[in-house]
């Protein structure tokens, strides 16, 4: 277990380390910064690493095992409407304890919590959607087409201040607890299937859930004052030792503590629950699930302090200092070497790449994946950046690149349509939520714009960078398996020819 938990926080750590030193070296050539802060910064890293590596670990003991039993339970019942129930269940409470939502919602002035349900609820309805997808057996693209169209309908007649934070929702969503436990339910009910399409119905439920956040807060868009007020002031601290950072810290754990205790509870008691009507799990699992769920709730609350406390308000800073002196253009090429290390340094993103390398049995290395990753990473946040500089409405940002990613799906093959959907929140990660999006709202603070329409965004920008390069990666291995069947044929003619001379 010791050895599992270092490997974790070495990955936090290999994923935390590229902003850490970015903002240093900022800090000392380009916006000079005052001690207290970059003291602050240093902790809330420290936690964050800690914090990250815990949870990751305890998740993985929890929440994999827990969805892919539910999964394999669900599909020994007929009841459909048991199904959508327990489906919409799971996916609400497993929403609502997303360190990445929770995140976001902080930084949504006026209505965190009213955001946290409405995603949550969003979450677990087309949770039940996905999942009721694998038994009827419809194709993932001509559902993914049906609901963006309507996205993009519904999006006409709602307030533009709510478009952004719509996307970014269905962005953090796809965070460290949602995903395992998603893909876990997918496997699960895949798993008994016999047919050839089994592991391509398997990927897509993370693709569908992403879609039931910006369809719920569309509809809180449309019935909500989209007055959400000022834009609350970044807390910083004039710690000048290490002693009164570390209290400076210590105060907040208590309040960070008790919101991640009630949605873990929740999911506590419905694993319990499930237990003792399923009686699945056996004493070690059972005692294995325990520890998992101590991890995971011991570092959610170090997360969520080092992120909210020492990430956030640097990250504002940075971005305000930046954007108001005679360098504010330096953003564009910053953002995109944050962009490009953050994405090379995620775990999930290593997670993906061999997971694509295997399925194409080698003819899309796992170092071509990173790359062009890194660089569709890289390109979203230029983008963003310009975006903000000139005025650009996202919203034509987001049809254009949803609209390039949805006629892809009819050219690769369905497992690559089903992996991109599924990945569009590997690239945006925790550091997106804890310190790109603060960035964002510092630029748009220093430029004088709205940061309600043009800093937030930056979330859905980065989610959308996978859709495009996975199924551009996907094409590339289609032709590739052609080519190889081509040649294969050719020797086999060629032989053929031989031996009827012969």
């Amino acid at each position: 277990m010791n050895r599992i938990l270092r490997a974790k926080i070495m990955e936090a750590f290999s994923s935390v380390l590229p902003i850490t030193f970015i903002v240093l070296i900022a800090s000392v050539i380009l916006v000079p910064m005052p001690s207290g802060t970059i003291l602050v910064f240093l902790m809330g890293s420290a936690l964050l690493i800690i914090g990250m590596g815990l949870f990751t670990l305890g998740a993985d003991m929890t929440m994999m095992p827990l969805g892919e039993g539910i999964g394999v339970h669900l599909t020994k019942t007929s009841n459909i409407v048991m199904i959508i129930i327990v489906s919409f269940v799971l996916g609400f409470i497993i929403t609502v304890a997303e360190p990445d939502l929770q995140v976001l919602a902080n930084q949504v002035p006026s209505i965190p919590k009213t955001l946290t349900l409405t995603v949550a609820a969003g979450v677990g309805f087309f949770l039940a959607i996905a999942i009721l997808r694998i038994f009827i057996r419809i194709r993932l693209s001509i559902l993914l087409i049906i609901f963006y169209i309507a996205i993009f309908a519904i999006a006409s007649f709602v307030p533009d201040i709510f478009i952004p934070v719509a996307f970014d929702s269905g962005g953090v969503t796809t965070g460290p607890i949602t995903v395992p436990f998603i893909l876990a339910i997918g496997l699960g009910v895949a798993s008994v299937r016999s047919d050839k399409n089994s592991t391509d119905d398997s990927f897509g439920l993370v693709a569908l859930c992403s879609i039931g956040p910006i369809l719920s807060v569309f509809l809180l868009g449309l019935f909500k004052n989209p007055s959400l007020g000022d834009l609350t002031q970044a807390v910083f601290t004039d710690a000048k030792t290490s002693r009164e950072v570390i209290k400076f810290f210590a105060i907040e754990i208590p309040h960070y503590f008790k919101e991640v205790f009630i949605p873990m509870g929740a999911i506590i008691i419905f694993f319990l629950i499930f237990q003792l009507i399923t009686r699945r799990y056996k004493i070690q699992q059972l005692a294995r699930i325990g520890i998992g769920f101590l991890y995971t709730l011991v570092g959610l609350t170090i997360f969520l302090t080092g992120a909210n406390i020492g990430f956030v308000p640097v990250g504002r800073l940075l971005g305000l200092d930046l954007a108001s002196s005679s360098i504010k253009w330096i953003l564009v090429p910053l953002s995109m070497v944050m962009g490009y290390f953050i994405v090379a340094a995620e775990p999930a993103v290593h997670v993906l790449n061999k997971q694509v390398e295997e399925i194409s049995s080698g003819a899309i290395p796992a170092k071509a994946m990173e790359r062009g990753l890194a660089c569709g990473m890289a390109l979203s946040l230029a983008i963003t950046m310009l975006r903000m500089f000139l005025g650009i409405p996202i919203f034509w940002v987001l049809v254009s690149g949803y609209s390039l990613a949805l006629i892809l799906t009819f050219f690769v093959p369905k497992i690559f349509t089903g992996i991109a959907f599924d990945s569009g929140g590997v690239c945006s990660g925790p550091m997106t939520a804890t310190f790109l999006l603060p960035l964002a709202i510092g630029t748009c603070e220093g430029i004088g714009g709205n940061w309600m329409t043009d800093a937030f965004g930056i979330v859905a920008m980065v989610a959308m960078s996978p859709l495009v390069v996975i199924q551009i990666m996907g094409i590339v291995y289609a032709r590739k398996m052609k080519a190889a069947q081509r040649e294969q044929i050719s020797i086999y003619e060629d032989d053929a020819s031989s031996i009827t001379e012969f």
